[in-house]
């Protein structure tokens, strides 16, 4: 990447940080349904449930931080939705500017703010009782994962907020995304799940990702799971990306 395009992609995620930090209510919301989720599962069924670990609060972390992430990156997907209906993109390209360096700062942002909202969340799971032996090297894996995980899906809101002829249409799609955490090992172990159920759950992304960071939050062997997340996570990223740029074409051309 050029001086010129790494230039400008400043510019733009500063503008976007700006907005963001006008509007700190995003940050807000995103991290409340999280919250009231693990107070919800730590405190009304986690007395119900059994996952074979003394601290439930440590088995819902992981699987809590993935529907923060699902649930900000819609924001993303609004933000350029917007930024496309208000003509602002029409005036960026006028200027001399790189034209990839709009799209990515919207992307920066998103990798920034939902950064702050698994601090936030984190913050919360301590005082809740939420305990990990993990070292330096072990937090900055589930820092790289979750940023993997943020930028994959960060480019799945590109190519809504590209398509969509509606605000709503700009941000549904986080909607399923927010429910593959119930279908996965992130509230429950996979073996208690009914065959078909147990197959699918074991079978998709969010399973694979929360086992690993759960894995290295407890500095355990994250063992085949920490492959099949990284594979997950790159893959989806690969076809995002490429499909939101051959969106993004049609759209300024």
């Amino acid at each position: 990447m050029s001086a010129h395009v790494v230039g400008n992609t400043g510019v733009m995620l500063g503008r976007s940080i700006r907005h963001v930090t006008r509007s700190m209510d995003t940050i807000i919301t995103v991290t409340i349904t999280p919250i009231a989720l693990m107070l919800i599962f730590r405190y009304v069924f986690g007395g119900a449930i059994q996952t074979g670990t003394g601290n439930y609060t440590n088995y819902l972390m992981p699987g809590i931080l993935l529907i923060a992430i699902a649930s900000g990156v819609s924001y993303t997907g609004f933000r350029l939705f917007n930024d496309m209906q208000s003509g602002i993109f029409e005036r960026f390209h006028s200027m001399p500017i790189a034209r990839s360096s709009v799209l990515w700062g919207h992307v920066l942002t998103s990798l920034v703010s939902n950064a702050i909202s698994v601090v936030i969340i984190i913050g919360v799971g301590l005082l809740m009782g939420f305990r990990t032996s993990a070292g330096v090297v072990a937090w900055l894996a589930v820092a790289g994962i979750l940023a993997l995980f943020t930028l994959a899906l960060t480019w799945v809101a590109m190519i809504a907020g590209l398509a969509a002829s509606t605000t709503d249409g700009a941000t549904a799609f986080s909607y399923p995304l927010i429910f593959l955490p119930f279908l996965s090992s992130a509230f429950v172990p996979t073996d208690t799940m009914p065959g078909p159920v147990k197959a699918f759950a074991e079978n998709q992304p969010v399973t694979a990702i929360v086992n690993t960071v759960r894995a290295l939050f407890e500095q355990q062997p994250a063992g085949n799971d920490i492959w099949a997340a990284l594979a997950w996570c790159a893959g989806i990223l690969i076809v995002a990306y490429a499909l939101a740029m051959r969106a993004y074409r049609r759209k300024i051309a």
